[in-house]
């Protein structure tokens, strides 16, 4: 279908959209919502997710205005997530310090809600670039999401490597998301800059590797839940305490929305 890349660049900010609603649904009633602000991004998130379902099942080739007004209204509350997160941080006895990046509010959370808007925005400019003679225009939108995926990625990686390295890489599974996402954003990233005609069978293939890895995420956070005390029958608790079970599918989320770009820039002759 002409809107093929644009449905999946909904479903992407849905994933993400969805990660963000459970993460920080989870982390917020943690934190007993003792701001009111903690109430926002989870309004946003929901907003973002429903206008994403909308636009997986919306089959025509045009953008909607009421989804794109959505998908700004998330980045900005993304922006102003990352805001009070530093702050948050920042007013902490030694500020920027280990211990705080470990356990205080995490600065890099609120950026799934930033490209969730971003890659959304994405796919409402995308569905019209499937008419005769917007080739050019659908090559310069994929490397424009190409590139936001792979910053993207390289953020959640950061995200993850900072977690991990706080649970001291106990399970030889936890360096996955260290390793193979970077490789997935370096080649995404490639594909920004630099024009080539022949298929990216590596991108391509690396790409669904890293959005099997988001899924597969989500059994090892379980597995791990379980083996905190009380397992699964104390898991009002071990939910709470971690590892966080709606996080790894934002990489899922990534992915989709890098092989749409691919999808784009494929279009074009000279992609």
């Amino acid at each position: 279908m002409g809107d093929e890349p644009g449905r999946q660049l909904n479903l992407s900010a849905g994933l993400l959209a969805l990660s963000v609603l459970a993460d920080s649904g989870v982390e917020h009633y943690r934190g007993s919502f003792q701001n009111r602000a903690m109430y926002i991004p989870l309004i946003s998130a929901a907003g973002t997710l429903a206008a994403s379902l909308f636009g997986v099942l919306d089959s025509r080739s045009a953008g909607h205005r009421g989804r794109d007004v959505m998908y700004g209204i998330s980045a900005a509350t993304g922006l102003a997530g990352l805001a009070f997160h530093a702050y948050n941080i920042a007013k902490r006895p030694g500020g920027f310090s280990w211990l705080n990046l470990f356990y205080a509010a995490p600065i890099g959370a609120p950026a799934a809600l930033v490209l969730a808007g971003l890659l959304g925005r994405g796919a409402e400019s995308a569905r019209a670039l499937s008419k005769p003679g917007a080739e050019a225009s659908s090559a310069d939108k994929g490397r424009l999401i190409a590139a936001i995926t792979a910053l993207g990625l390289l953020g959640a990686t950061a995200e993850a490597g900072l977690l991990h390295f706080r649970g001291a890489f106990q399970n030889p599974a936890m360096v996955l998301p260290v390793t193979l996402p970077p490789v997935a954003g370096a080649l995404i990233g490639s594909a920004a800059v630099v024009p080539r005609r022949a298929p990216r069978r590596l991108t391509r293939w690396w790409l669904k590797l890293t959005a099997v890895l988001g899924f597969a995420g989500v059994g090892f956070h379980a597995y791990g839940i379980s083996r905190a005390m009380g397992g699964w029958k104390n898991w009002s608790q071990n939910l709470l305490n971690g590892p966080p079970l709606p996080a790894p599918p934002s990489f899922t989320g990534l992915a989709l929305a890098g092989l749409a770009a691919l999808g784009l820039i494929e279009r074009s002759k000279d992609g």
